[in-house]
């Protein structure tokens, strides 16, 4: 059976090269290459959703991939997708670059330039433990080597479009309809979920930013467990402190969450940041919250220009979700797709804040009545999403995956 190589690099010259003497390997099947992390996983991504049998038994991964470091990039491939071996092409082969390698999860090392016979030897021993690891497996491996739970991200255009609320309601519906779900607040300095959901907490996800490992009971210390069975990982009270929670820290922390929870929604405020990139960038669904006026509709295309410029995500990759819609406001939802540029969700959520108004004053958004129209709409945007489960009927909409998952389809 021949051995299906994935190389993966920036550099067209680099990897053509890899590409070439991988082909020249004995029963070596190189696929086509990707140019950056975000393909590289999208890549994995899409072949795992149809079976763990149709990823790559082996990855090439050229130290100069962008724009996750190769490292990082190694670490988020082993932990979801488990059954994949990932090697390292790189100039630096010291104990130390090995050990850090082994420790981010890669079978392997080879250095440059490339030699045939060290990069044939250490192809073949990557691809049997592949294989070992599928047949051990067995039928758990579509599970165990999936992708894991599914990452939607919120986002404002501007502040006050009410992108914490769309997050609450969007967890709370995949919660209710059976999906163990997550919720992060990486609006690290102005995160306000803590007081949307009344909790008085002590942990934060800065107690995560320093830990490179996270284990479940790590993860377990930090989660708020809130009466309505969502996991809670909160901003820090202390804003300032959010500077604690780099790039690097947000990427394992949602890794981490990804791996033990079906949904994760993670709130990323206004504001980019780096950990709210890293969300953004590494989400299966990145949705941008902007209302129907003027101000927060170019604020909206800013913001996706600006995702688009620094390579966390492009236009027809990002979803916008129009807050307060009404029948009588000049600007509707197709003016918003074609300003943007984006796609735009069928649901567009109604302009009622009185019903909302009662619930936010009191911190108590989880109790908000099931005939309030907001609720009705974010509930079935949920049901759109495919973050609620078949049997969520009342509050589900049409088919699963309307505006698509990135990482799911194309």
């Amino acid at each position: 059976m021949p051995t299906r190589i994935l190389p993966a690099g920036a550099d067209p010259d680099a990897v053509r090269s890899l590409t070439t003497l991988l082909s020249q390997l004995p029963d070596a099947e190189p696929q086509p290459p990707v140019g950056d992390s975000t393909q590289l996983v999208d890549t994995l991504a899409r072949s795992a959703a149809e079976s763990v049998d149709e990823l790559p038994e082996v990855v090439v991964v050229h130290e100069r991939i962008g724009p996750v470091p190769a490292l990082e990039l190694i670490r988020e491939v082993a932990l979801r997708f488990p059954a994949v071996g990932v090697i390292l092409v790189t100039t630096d082969a010291s104990p130390g670059l090995f050990a850090a390698a082994m420790d981010s999860g890669a079978r392997g090392l080879v250095s440059l330039p490339l030699s045939y016979e060290e990069l044939a030897s250490r192809v073949q021993a990557v691809a049997q433990w592949s294989t070992g690891v599928r047949r051990h497996l067995g039928h758990g491996a579509d599970v165990l080597g999936g992708a894991g739970g599914t990452v939607v991200t919120v986002s404002g255009a501007k502040g006050g479009v009410g992108a914490t609320v769309t997050a609450v309601q969007l967890a709370l519906a995949a919660q209710a309809s059976g999906r163990a779900t997550a919720l992060v607040d990486l609006d690290l300095q102005t995160g306000d979920v803590a007081s949307y959901l009344d909790v008085q907490f002590r942990r934060s996800v800065v107690d995560l930013a320093t830990i490179t490992d996270i284990s479940h009971r790590v993860l377990a210390d930090a989660v708020f467990r809130h009466d309505t069975g969502l996991a809670l990982l909160l901003a820090p009270a202390e804003g300032e402190r959010g500077e604690e929670v780099t790039d690097r820290a947000a990427r394992q922390v949602v890794s981490a969450l990804r791996s033990r929870y079906e949904v994760v929604v993670v709130d990323c405020g206004a504001q980019l940041g780096g950990a709210s990139a890293a969300a953004v960038e590494m989400a299966d669904a990145a949705l941008l919250v902007t209302t129907p006026d003027v101000v927060a509709v170019r604020a909206a295309k800013r913001t996706v220009r600006m995702w688009d410029r620094l390579q966390i995500r492009k236009a027809e990759e990002t979803t916008v979700i129009v807050n307060r819609h009404s029948r009588a406001t000049e600007i509707q939802p197709a003016l918003v797709q074609r300003i943007t540029g984006t796609a735009v969700a069928r649901t567009a959520v109604p302009a009622n804040f009185k019903e909302l108004q009662g619930v936010v004053d009191a911190g108590r958004l989880h109790e908000l009545d099931s005939r309030s129209t907001v609720k009705q709409a974010l509930w079935a945007l949920a049901g759109e999403l495919g973050l609620v489960k078949a049997a969520e009927g009342a509050h589900r909409s049409g088919g699963r995956g309307a505006v698509g998952f990135r990482r799911r389809k194309e």
